[in-house]
């Protein structure tokens, strides 16, 4: 970076400037080169434990004094286990397929040309998220696995945390004789440095990521002077089919809810078919109580469960990130599909059923990036798609939707070979 005395607008145009310089280098180092960076990455984070973990300390602490709710100060928390955790998760996308020069797919034309579509990086991606310390390892594992050069900007709640990480980031570059440049953090909570990101740093930023609330991914989308790849919020849901093993039905409710309520995958509405919903609704919804969840419900759930909340029209779109969760009766898939048409965000939709049929004709009907059967919705997640780590769950419908890992940040070029063709 330039002088640290200049006017954030010059820092951050500085920031773009180094970012393109590097991404020249970046997309050409060899797959080793840069799994042997992101594998000192994993060692140094590991040996900078005390200190990330003294930061987000920090960070915890100034959470709870600003009266942070509780599950997005555990969004924020790191403990030994999660750093070790952040340490594997490198390691495993140092040991997945490098993407980088992989041939999508290849033929012959009558002519006699070779044509070979070929993956290669997007350049430089900024991504702006909040919360999560984790997402600053992982976007950085990522990219630069991808060949891409990332421009990482967290929310203020996590810059102790986010620059800690950042430091033994910079270590396992360092260590590949790769630039530090290739991964840089946004280093103040200023929120003018988002709307300079958001302008494109003259030019330097291919790709906008926004990870993070309803209210940042609209003023991405709204202000972005580049492209964007939305990661919307989780308002995900789990259908009871009338044909659903009642053990199934309890289970996947209970952990697609309540293993951790402040994860993007958590399920926040429950519906139940009608057409056997006194028998599946009962139980499920004294399971939920018992494990301390809050249910509120329509008309129709609240006539089977006496004593449940009714639901005001805003539950049905709103993702508690909390013990919390909506319940409707619906008519068979079609209602189903048409309820998370009306009120889910296109992010992750599970259907319980024995009967196959309904649960491919769900999976038909529900246009969201992630559609489950019989599983929960918890499994959305880029490591349990085999994807090492994630940036986040995709919402928009391109480039990718889904898991965003390191084959998902490539793009492609097509590399035509000859033996002189001319064209008449």
């Amino acid at each position: 970076m330039d002088d640290a005395g200049a006017s954030l607008p010059a820092q951050m145009s500085a920031m773009g400037r180094e970012a393109r310089q590097a991404a020249a280098a970046l997309r050409l180092a060899d797959a080793a080169t840069r799994t042997r960076a992101i594998a000192a990455m994993a060692q140094a984070v590991r040996a900078d434990a005390p200190a990330i973990l003294a930061a987000n300390a920090r960070d915890v602490e100034s959470a709870k004094a600003a009266g942070t709710a509780p599950a997005m100060v555990d969004r924020l928390l790191l403990d030994a286990g999660r750093v070790e955790a952040m340490a594997k998760g490198l390691e495993t996308v140092a040991a997945i397929p490098d993407p980088l020069g992989a041939e999508i797919d290849r033929w012959d034309r009558p002519n006699g040309l070779d044509i070979a579509r070929v993956r290669t990086p997007i350049g430089v991606i900024a991504i702006i998220y909040e919360s999560r310390p984790n997402v600053t390892a992982d976007a950085a594992a990522l990219c630069v696995r991808s060949g891409n050069v990332a421009i990482l900007r967290g929310g203020s709640e996590c810059l102790a945390s986010n620059l800690a990480i950042h430091g033994a980031i910079a270590k396992g570059l360092a260590a590949a004789g790769l630039p530090q440049a290739c991964v840089q953090v946004v280093r103040t909570a200023d929120r003018a440095a988002v709307g300079l990101i958001l302008g494109g740093l003259e030019g330097a930023v291919d790709l906008i990521i926004p990870r993070g609330g309803k209210s940042l991914v609209a003023r991405v989308q709204a202000e972005a002077r580049a492209p964007v790849l939305g990661h919307l919020e989780g308002v995900n849901h789990v259908f009871l089919h009338a044909s659903a093993d009642l053990e199934k039905a309890v289970a996947i409710t209970l952990n697609a809810k309540l293993r951790r309520v402040s994860v993007c995958g958590a399920a926040e509405t429950l519906l139940v078919d009608s057409a056997d919903a006194q028998r599946l609704l009962p139980p499920v919804a004294k399971a939920l109580a018992e494990a301390g969840c809050e249910l509120r419900g329509d008309a129709r759930a609240r006539s089977l469960v006496p004593g449940m909340a009714e639901a005001s029209a805003e539950d049905w779109a709103t993702e508690y990130l909390a013990a919390i969760m909506s319940v409707a009766v619906v008519d068979g898939v079609e209602g189903a599909a048409a309820h998370i048409a009306a009120h889910g965000s296109a992010h992750t939709d599970a259907i319980v059923a024995e009967d196959g049929i309904a649960a491919e004709r769900f999976a038909a009907l529900v246009d969201s990036a992630i559609v489950l059967i019989n599983a929960s919705t918890q499994f959305a997640d880029g490591a349990e798609f085999g994807f090492g780590a994630e940036i986040g769950i995709a919402t928009d419908r391109l480039h990718a939707r889904g898991p965003v890992g390191a084959e998902q940040l490539t793009t492609y070029k097509y590399v035509v070979r000859g033996t002189g063709q001319t064209r008449p």
